[in-house]
């Protein structure tokens, strides 16, 4: 994915964000290309390193097209889940760490329909 200024990209874990700049920055006497992210909600920026953008989940807004597919994951049938609620967290923190927007659709169908059959547990 190329990154220009004025883009608006999601970050994970705290949404839309605009890229104000993209510096160069020297780190242990090497160049590195960072995008300078403003988070929409609050008072945050954050420094990613440009080549590591998508390695920690930084990705384009979605258009028609991952919307279309969005919902259709969240009227997909429902899928067999770990017994363990341990094991079940675990699960939805990683696919919530992805930044993958389907993958953050399924916690949000899986977590709505075990509300619907049994209630979450607090930590859920």
């Amino acid at each position: 994915m190329i990154f220009k200024v004025g883009d608006t990209v999601v970050y994970p874990h705290h949404g839309a964000a605009l890229i104000e700049a993209i510096e160069t920055r020297t780190i242990k006497g090497e160049q590195k290309e960072y995008l300078v992210l403003k988070v929409a909600q609050g008072d945050l920026t954050v420094r990613v390193p440009a080549d590591n953008a998508e390695y920690v989940g930084v990705r384009d807004v979605v258009g028609q097209e991952g919307l279309d597919k969005v919902f259709q994951v969240l009227r997909a049938p429902h899928t067999e889940e770990p017994t363990n609620w341990s094991r079940r967290y675990k699960a939805n923190l990683e696919k919530l760490a992805s930044g993958d927007v389907n993958k953050v659709a399924e916690v949000v169908r899986d977590l709505w329909r075990r509300d619907q059959e049994r209630g979450l547990s607090a930590g859920e």
